[in-house]
């Protein structure tokens, strides 16, 4: 007995090419929007640490983009300024911060990206408010990884104790959560105008979708005969 299997049409040809495409103009704008968020003018509040509006480009970066391509875009942007392209806060570049007091900050950006757009593609977005909801706690997770590292890295490169590193880290922690709910207000309005931009969030929707289609296709009708080899 041979049975036939219904197949779903395939993507058009020039869809398929035009994805990484895409992806990769994503990827360098955000890039450059982190690079943006850097250089703007930087306003030290205590430590060595200066507050910028980086970590909003971050956190936006990762919920937008989800966790692949939010962490390339980081990533393009640290491979930008360790070549010596100034886009690093203050105007600086080259390999000078990360071996600084700020390193794990800088490390962090592409993990914290990471971790807020994989929670973002997990994440149903329906309504407004309940997407801003859910994409803040998404951004908090980035808050927590970025903070995390960058800690670690105020004790490891900067001479301090980890309480000692702690304190300092603490007084930027209301500014990253007010930055966390910005960056969710901003991507649920994103999403909303943009709903195809978390791909890999919608792929798994459409194939949760057709899964249904494809098992009526496949059940036999019981008033076919079957087919005889």
């Amino acid at each position: 007995m041979t049975q036939h299997e219904p197949q779903l049409p395939a993507a058009p040809a020039g869809r398929r090419r035009s994805r990484p495409a895409t992806d990769l103009a994503l990827i360098a704008v955000f890039a450059a929007l982190i690079a943006v968020s850097a250089i703007l003018p930087a306003i030290t509040i205590a430590g060595p640490v200066p507050f910028t509006l980086q970590t909003f480009a971050i956190l936006l970066t990762g919920a937008v983009l989800g966790a692949r391509r939010g962490f390339l875009a980081a990533l393009l942007y640290l491979a930008v300024g360790a070549i010596g392209i100034p886009v690093f806060a203050g105007g600086s570049s080259g390999l000078a911060p990360f071996a600084g007091p700020t390193a794990g900050y800088l490390v962090s950006f592409p993990l914290a990206a990471a971790a807020t757009g994989f929670i973002a593609q997990r994440l149903s977005l329906r309504s407004a408010a309940s997407s801003a909801a859910l994409l803040f706690l998404a951004a908090l997770a980035g808050v927590v990884v970025n903070h995390g590292l960058g800690i670690l890295g105020l004790a490891w490169r900067g001479g301090m104790s980890l309480p000692e590193a702690a304190l300092v880290d603490v007084v930027f922690l209301p500014g990253d959560i007010v930055k966390a709910l910005l960056a969710a207000i901003v991507a649920t309005a994103v999403h909303r105008a943009f709903p195809g931009l978390l791909g890999d969030r919608d792929r798994r929707e459409t194939v949760a979708e057709a899964a249904p289609l494809d098992a009526g296709a496949g059940r036999a009708d019981p008033a076919a005969a079957p087919d005889r080899a």
